[in-house]
């Protein structure tokens, strides 16, 4: 439950952030790689249940944020999250490859997507955000791939 909740506040904080303080857009695109672990935890303890999240965190951000924040954002993230789908359907691949693969293919998308409707593309907000992002799910996937390397080993 503590994922899910730091999922959809995290998502409406981020948001607010950039309706209200757009100047520190660097800031925010960095807290922007949390939102990416706390779905891929929220999206392996509930399934397609992380799509409710998704909107109920859209949701309170249209009622929060400016609405062309909100919108940029759920465009981005039904982007994102139809890739999560794809992913986390087809492939039978180890959770934590999933997590990593879904990842490199969305989190970019996702990227320019949100930005690019905020008109905020710019080169430092992109390199933030992207390795923002990858380095919360890269910490996500070896500290997953370190506890199936124990259990094996207690086997």
């Amino acid at each position: 439950m503590f994922f899910l909740i730091a999922y959809i506040s995290s998502v409406v904080l981020i948001n607010y952030a950039f309706s209200t303080a757009p100047d520190l857009d660097i800031i925010w695109s960095a807290w922007g790689g949390l939102v990416f672990v706390l779905r891929d935890m929220v999206q392996t303890r509930f399934g397609h249940g992380a799509i409710a999240a998704m909107l109920a965190a859209l949701v309170l951000s249209y009622v929060t944020s400016d609405p062309s924040i909100a919108l940029a954002s759920a465009t981005a993230f039904a982007v994102s999250e139809c890739i999560d789908w794809l992913v986390f359907s087809i492939t039978k691949r180890p959770l934590h490859d999933r997590l990593w693969i879904s990842s490199a293919l969305s989190i970019p998308l996702d990227t320019f997507i949100f930005f690019g409707m905020i008109d905020a593309l710019t080169p430092g907000v992109i390199l933030t955000a992207l390795g923002s992002k990858f380095a919360g799910v890269t910490a996500v996937w070896l500290i997953m791939a370190w506890r199936l390397r124990k259990q094996a080993l207690v086997s």
